[in-house]
């Protein structure tokens, strides 16, 4: 009876055509071949499994073979492949960086370096891992490896490039192999199945590819336990039975409820996942996938993306077409708050069913961000038009706390009727001052009389308006400031505020010293109370205005220079300090040879 040999063995690439995913790289090296531009080393680096020792194999064959075909591949005929094929070939040595990380190691390969080859041109030695040489050997590897005897070629390989020093990459040709894609492994998976005489479903082979994640030897190391399991008859249930798989069965029943705002179907399929022993945040990621593939196929442009079977992708396709994209978005962002908030939350479950709500209340509550009819999110765009005649309404006076504070350069001129009550701009942060001057306005000032509806006709023909809108403007208050008036208000906004405590901590340390007529600065520790006072500044000014019924009055914010904090002693400092600055303290000490615990 024959021995069975595991598929990732028996289907090892011998050749550059059969290499899996690689095709660019395999060029470039038989392109380096037939021109002979050998380099005297190399560096294959890339994730487990893509490929990179099989190539430094099928390389170092090649470049021995007495009778190279046509198209740059070895002949497997010659005594130099026979050899190699065989597994006797004394010019292919294969080192483990991991068992031979040290210096003596190396010197142990230097040696072996100055035999020349008995068969074919050169010695080929390919060192794997070699990450994992110590900063010693390395050192001690450099000069062997810038210059090399003529007949010796390195291949380096590794999993980690960042992990090898500068002067070894600077003496290697680099060669960056690629994860392998899922189409190009369900290719190979399906060949592989073939020559088993194995029966595989082409969406079971598609899991075994995702299942891999890039590396060809894994998905093969998975397509013999799924075989095995399954007695040569690979189902799509039968793979994710074995393989632990969350079928995308539940996603797109969950999606439906979503869509049809059924808060019960969702929790429902959640409990059937638990029940099947899968892990939440498991879930909860395959489902952000789920939505992610929904939003990649709602355009014929994107539907490459996605990385499944041709029939699951029509599935996908049909279903995208009834989501707007905005609802992807939302949905998304939603599993993504999930699984930012899932290991620090304490009540897992109820994490993710508040999440399944919200994602059936996206469509159906009143939290609506999206339909199939564009229209209904769009806003609505108006054009301006003149204000129609309407009744005058009697209007009452503003407020002493409702009045436009205006700049004492330009007076603010009356809104028009199609002007809005402007929203005050947030404070910029500012590094080391921080001017308030008055032209900021108050935030709850009641809209301005239209000058407009002040001006009749009889007016108009007489010549009057212009005094009848400057009649409209209140005039500037500009009482003198009384400093214990000041101190009063001051202390008044920071028992009212007490929400704002960096704000209000800052204003407790710092009063309000005067620089000018009307202009006070405050002096302030750090840049945080810095943007804490500005964000209160308006509504700060606004208070004190109408307490000091000034509206020139104005703060500005500086950060007090550094200044050496005092030193905080211990008891027993504290003590030494006070007999060195107390004579007779000192001397009461010394006549009664008292001793310091």
């Amino acid at each position: 009876m024959e021995q069975y040999i595991v598929s990732a063995r028996k289907y090892r690439p011998s050749t550059f055509k059969t290499v899996v995913g690689q095709k660019a790289l395999t060029a470039t090296l038989k392109n380096a071949i037939d021109s002979d531009r050998l380099a005297q080393a190399y560096l294959f680096c890339g994730p487990r499994g893509v490929g990179k020792t099989s190539c430094a194999r099928i390389f170092a064959k090649t470049i021995n073979c007495l009778n190279p075909a046509a198209d740059g591949e070895a002949c497997n005929e010659c005594e130099s492949c026979k050899a190699f094929n065989e597994g006797r070939s004394m010019n292919i040595m294969e080192l483990d960086a991991a068992s031979n990380n040290s210096v003596d190691g190396i010197r142990t390969l230097s040696d072996q370096v100055r035999i020349p080859p008995q068969l074919g041109k050169y010695r080929v030695f390919i060192i794997d891992e070699v990450h994992m040489l110590s900063v010693a050997a390395f050192n001690a590897f450099l000069k062997t490896l810038e210059e090399p005897p003529k007949y010796v070629i390195f291949i380096l390989a590794t999993t980690e490039k960042h992990k090898i020093i500068p002067t070894i990459l600077s003496r290697c040709q680099i060669y960056d192999f690629n994860r392998i894609t899922i189409n190009d492994m369900v290719e190979q998976l399906s060949y592989v199945a073939s020559q088993e005489g194995i029966t595989a479903d082409p969406a079971a082979l598609n899991i075994i590819a995702q299942k891999a994640d890039g590396a060809m030897r894994d998905a093969l190391s998975i397509f013999d336990q799924v075989a095995a399991s399954s007695r040569n008859n690979i189902t799509y249930q039968s793979a994710i039975a074995n393989l632990n798989v969350l079928d995308y069965e539940y996603y797109f029943r969950l999606v439906d409820a979503f869509l049809a705002g059924d808060v019960i179907t969702s929790l429902l399929i959640y409990k059937e996942v638990r029940d099947h022993g899968f892990d939440s945040l498991f879930f909860v990621n395959g489902l952000a996938s789920h939505i992610r593939d929904l939003m990649v196929a709602a355009d014929a442009r994107t539907i490459p993306l996605l990385e499944v079977s041709s029939d699951v992708a029509i599935r996908y396709t049909e279903q995208a077409q009834k989501l707007h994209p905005k609802w992807c978005y939302a949905a998304m962002e939603h599993c993504n708050s999930c699984d930012l908030n899932y290991r620090a939350s304490t009540n897992k479950q109820f994490l993710v069913e508040l999440t399944l709500i919200r994602l059936c209340q996206l469509i159906s509550g009143g939290t609506t961000v999206a339909t199939t009819d564009t229209k209904s999110v769009a806003p609505v765009k108006s054009t301006p038009t003149q204000p129609q005649a309407q009744p005058m309404q009697p209007q009452a006076r503003p407020t002493q706390t409702q009045a436009q504070t205006p700049t004492p350069s330009a007076p603010q001129q009356p809104a028009t009727p199609q002007q809005a009550t402007p929203t005050p701009a947030a404070p910029r942060p500012t590094q080391n001052v921080a001017d308030f001057t008055t032209t900021r306005t108050a935030p709850k000032e009641a809209p301005r009389p239209s000058t407009r509806q002040r001006i009749n006709l009889s007016e108009l023909m007489n010549g009057t308006a212009e005094q009848a809108s400057s009649s409209a403007t209140r005039e500037l208050r500009r009482k003198p400031i009384m400093e214990d008036l000041l101190i009063d208000l001051w202390f008044q906004y920071i028992f009212k505020n007490p929400e704002q405590p960096i704000a209000i901590n800052a204003m407790r340390n710092a009063k309000p010293i005067a620089i000018g007529n009307d202009t006070y600065k405050v002096i302030v520790e750090n840049p945080a109370q810095v943007q804490a006072l500005e964000f209160v500044m308006q509504d700060l000014l606004e208070f004190m205005r109408n307490g000091l019924e000034n509206d020139m009055f104005a703060i500005s914010i500086e950060i007090t220079p550094n200044v050496e904090k005092k030193k905080i002693l211990s008891p027993r400092e504290a003590l030494i300090d006070v007999i060195n600055n107390n004579k007779v303290i000192a001397d009461g000490l010394i006549k009664f040879k008292a001793e310091l615990a």
